[in-house]
């Protein structure tokens, strides 16, 4: 039986390229493509792939929180992140939110093959760089494993500070997080408060510095 994959990406293009290139492997299914998190969940329910390659960074709901709410409903299901960066946070995070791999997007297509099977069998699959990064964490690396540890945040406050780094309104971030506009508005301003930051333009900055945000 074929390996049931599900592509998340916000580029076309990219995801075109990525459906040709597993279409040549053979046990792979690709069954369904989404441009957005905000997407999966509902392709998850009627498409029950074996595993889902995401994308991190994507507008609306980043592929972070994607894989978190997707695998709080869906537990069986693997996912494999892919991004163009290889940050600290993202790799960290995403393997926090249950992801069981992350690919560069430089990366080899075998390298993909390789992980979604990789997957399918319950095993991580790493890039070299993501690879790189984990090893500099667990030898404590100030650098890469510091500031994940020191981030005082909890998730929704996560949440909306990347909304607000991508330039969305209290009442836009309400409508996504389906929270009153008030309530994000109190997100943001807790946000300035426990960062020591006085306007978006320095929580946007902190956001890149994170990681959380594409620079």
């Amino acid at each position: 039986m074929s390996i049931r994959v599900l592509l998340v990406d916000d580029h076309t293009m990219f995801r075109e390229a990525l459906s040709a290139l597993l279409a040549k492997a053979s046990g792979i299914e690709v069954v369904g493509e989404a441009s957005d998190g905000t997407e999966v969940e509902a392709l998850a329910d009627s498409l029950q792939p074996d595993v889902v390659v995401m994308d991190v960074s994507m507008p609306d709901l980043n592929g972070i929180e994607a894989t978190r709410r997707l695998l709080a409903r869906y537990p069986a299901l693997r996912v494999i992140a892919l991004s163009a960066f290889v940050y600290r946070r993202f790799v960290l995070d995403m393997l926090n939110a249950g992801a069981v791999g992350y690919l560069s997007k430089t990366a080899a297509g075998d390298d993909l093959v390789r992980a979604i099977r990789q997957a399918s069998a319950r095993k991580v699959f790493l890039c070299g760089e993501s690879s790189t990064v984990l090893a500099n964490a667990a030898c404590g690396d100030e650098t890469a494993a510091g500031q994940s540890t020191r981030n005082p945040l909890g998730r929704r406050e996560r949440e909306v500070l990347c909304l607000l780094a991508e330039g969305k309104s209290s009442a836009q971030i309400g409508a996504l997080l389906h929270i009153a506009p008030s309530t994000a508005e109190t997100h943001r301003r807790n946000l300035m408060r426990k960062l020591d930051l006085h306007n978006v333009a320095e929580l946007t900055k902190y956001a890149i510095r994170e990681g959380l945000v594409n620079p």
